[in-house]
């Protein structure tokens, strides 16, 4: 069995590929990357002679064409933009895949997918993805499921790497139209900073206030769940919250050009490149990942409530950083080695709520140290 990963020497990425090593059966792990001396210092580090490196260009969509059938899972580990490409070559070939985020046109794959008898799985990351296992826990537990609520704080520093940062100024851009909560049937927009409340994460987040946040849970769960109501909300650090709040307040985010100094640009592409290279932008005093999902519902006609929420090893066990990463790594490399081991039965481009059975998903990420808590209770 070949595994192929994408971007696999990334920031994110490179902790799928120590997964992969560690914990997977693979035959061979092939770390595609744009930057094959990064690539090449990651295999030379993880010392497993089953990894290789190989150059890859996401931008040259007839490579990914003629690279992708010699694979048995294609791990996308690429920045969002290439999500739909990915998919789009994976159904296109034949081969299953998995990506770490979610592009709304993936779905439409879904039939085509379907007929080759293969599965795609948009966003098995740690929200999507660890969400979403949490919430089909629940489901299974209840006869009707009234209200999905999803709750994250990713405590990174908000421009790690260029990727990275571009998905923390889109959750609280004031045009990102996919800030949708579900509630009776519609799919409501929500301008950022918008339905804050305070939710209590494990040590050493704590309590954060958090908002809506554009995530395809609200997307997925209404029919593959059947909840009447699903929203999300999610923080990052209070200082790089500010600093989207800041830009919002006074506008930093438009499109509009401005001149400075004889040079023409917009405010976002001028605080994009800013962030982007001042250092304080890449640190933070906590990395760490906190998720909470309360699902409302009944059974035998009672209300009832599920609380799940996630623990990790601390930033002094994990590595600094890492103890962010691995959070939306490792699901990454638990998602393909089920594909592969024929752990998931659905054919199509489907969530991960419909792919993963979550009791099995839960067990993998114990082994790695994320742990999965749950409390069930009676109104």
């Amino acid at each position: 069995m070949r595994a192929l990963v994408l971007g696999g020497a990334g920031a994110v990425c490179k902790e799928t590929t120590r997964d992969l090593a560690q914990y997977s059966s693979y035959d061979e792990i092939v770390v595609a990357d744009f930057n094959m001396q990064a690539a090449k210092e990651l295999v030379k580090d993880i010392r497993d002679p089953r990894l290789k490196a190989q150059f890859f260009d996401a931008e040259d969509y007839g490579s990914m064409l003629k690279l992708f059938p010699a694979f048995d899972v294609v791990i996308n580990g690429l920045p969002w933009k290439y999500d739909l490409p990915v998919t789009k070559a994976c159904v296109e070939v034949g081969v299953s895949g998995l990506d770490v985020s979610t592009e709304e046109d993936q779905w439409d794959y879904d039939g085509t997918a379907k007929s080759k008898d293969m599965v795609f799985v948009p966003g098995v990351g740690a929200t999507p993805g660890i969400t979403n296992a949490m919430a089909k826990q629940a489901a299974n537990r209840m006869d009707e499921v009234d209200d999905i609520q999803i709750n994250f704080a990713a405590f990174r520093s908000p421009a790690p790497a260029p990727g990275l940062l571009i998905t923390f100024l889109w959750e609280f851009h004031p045009k990102t139209e996919s800030r949708l909560y579900y509630e009776d049937g519609e799919f409501i927009w929500a301008g950022p900073f918008e339905g804050l409340k305070m939710i209590k994460f494990p040590d050493p987040i704590g309590e954060q206030e958090v908002c809506y946040i554009p995530h395809p849970e609200t997307q997925t769960m209404p029919k593959s769940l059947g909840a009447k109501k699903v929203s999300v909300r999610g923080c990052f650090p209070p200082q790089a919250m500010k600093i989207g709040k800041v830009m919002l307040d006074w506008g930093l985010y438009s499109d509009e050009k401005v001149n400075i100094k004889g040079i023409e640009a917009s405010p976002f592409d001028i605080m994009f490149d800013l962030l982007l290279e001042v250092p304080e932008t890449k640190q933070t005093s906590i990395w760490a990942y906190g998720l909470v999902v309360d699902v409302f519902g009944k059974v035998d006609g009672k209300p009832v409530k599920d609380r799940l929420w996630s623990e990790h090893p601390p930033q002094e066990e994990w590595g600094g950083s890492a103890a962010y990463y691995k959070n939306i790594a490792i699901p990454l490399s638990i998602g393909a080695s089920m594909i592969t081991d024929g752990e998931v039965s659905a054919r199509g481009v489907v969530p991960p709520e419909s792919a993963y059975d979550p009791g099995r998903f839960f067990e993998e990420l114990a082994k790695r140290g994320i742990e999965v808590h749950e409390e069930f209770e009676e109104l």
